[in-house]
């Protein structure tokens, strides 16, 4: 009876992995009912799809503003174009500034095709796809493309800047260094969960979703473009020394790299400081485009 006990804990206890494992490689979808005809000034747009070099299709917006110059703003993991904390009032703050905008949900999320997320490997696909859909369809719209990434998708920000030459410069606003430490810190912080938990629930994710782990502190000195990064000293899940790290290192390849450090949680600066943020986001891609 003793031994049927314990293999029954055994049993239970990695079924509780194995769901944790699961739900952080397939997280919540979030869909929204608002569009860009209800920021600010109304602005028209485009409800289109974009096909993937590995065959998904990604769900997006392209709003027309007449400029040559696009920005693509990148929403973290469990977001979507939808998300109001910082992708609505970024939006806004871009249009406000004349570009155009392509905006869309990564892999498994918003209404985009995809089951699993692999929170910035596979989805530096989907940016450079979409990046391939602007220049394909709108080439005249798009001489110089810049990304604004949050979290995951500055981690993709990141990327970007190092592997594709058509990217001009990028802000990356709590990019996690370590995806490992991140990781295990957002298991704490979010499923109020043990720490130690990520090393076994880390496999099982990776196994399910077919990624692979993604340290951004190996692409310190690869990116020799116009790179502005954004860290809060409040933030649980990105410590400011590793940001710091990245800052650094790169900083002796890169003198276009620079570092904004607030006092705001986990990409939360745009909502502390609203009108410091506009001025620091469009001052740079006024400079940089």
């Amino acid at each position: 009876m003793i031994v049927w006990a314990v293999l029954f804990i055994i049993l239970l206890f990695f079924a509780f992995i194995t769901f944790i494992a699961y739900k952080m490689a397939s997280p919540p979808r979030l869909i929204g009912d608002w569009t860009p005809k209800d920021l600010g000034y109304g602005y028209e747009y485009e409800e289109l799809w974009i096909r993937t070099k590995d065959g998904l299709r990604l769900h997006a917006w392209w709003i027309d503003q007449g400029n040559e110059k696009t920005i693509i703003p990148l929403h973290g993991y469990t977001a979507s174009k939808w998300e109001e904390i910082y992708m609505k009032p970024t939006l806004e703050i871009l249009l406000k500034g004349g570009y155009n905008v392509l905006v869309f949900d990564f892999r498994a999320h918003g209404k985009s095709e995809g089951k699993y997320t692999t929170i910035g490997d596979k989805e530096l696909i989907d940016v450079l796809s979409a990046v391939d859909w602007i220049r394909e369809n709108k080439s005249a719209k798009a001489q110089k493309i810049g990304l604004i990434g949050f979290s995951m998708g500055a981690i993709v920000t990141i990327r970007a800047l190092a592997e594709d030459e058509r990217i001009c410069c990028g802000i990356a606003d709590s990019p996690p260094i370590y995806m490992d430490r991140t990781g295990a810190r957002g298991l704490k912080y979010f499923a109020k969960l043990p720490i130690w938990l990520y090393s076994i629930v880390k496999p099982i994710t990776l196994w399910i979703s077919r990624g692979k782990i993604i340290n951004i502190i190996e692409y310190a000195n690869k990116i020799k473009k116009p790179l502005l990064l954004i860290a809060g000293k409040k933030d649980p899940l990105v410590m400011i020394k590793e940001v710091e790290e990245f800052y650094k290192k790169n900083k002796k390849i890169n003198p276009e790299v620079n570092l904004w450090v607030s006092e705001a949680a986990h990409v939360r600066t745009i909502n502390i400081s609203r009108d410091c943020y506009e001025t620091h986001v469009l001052e740079f891609f006024g400079k940089m485009l």
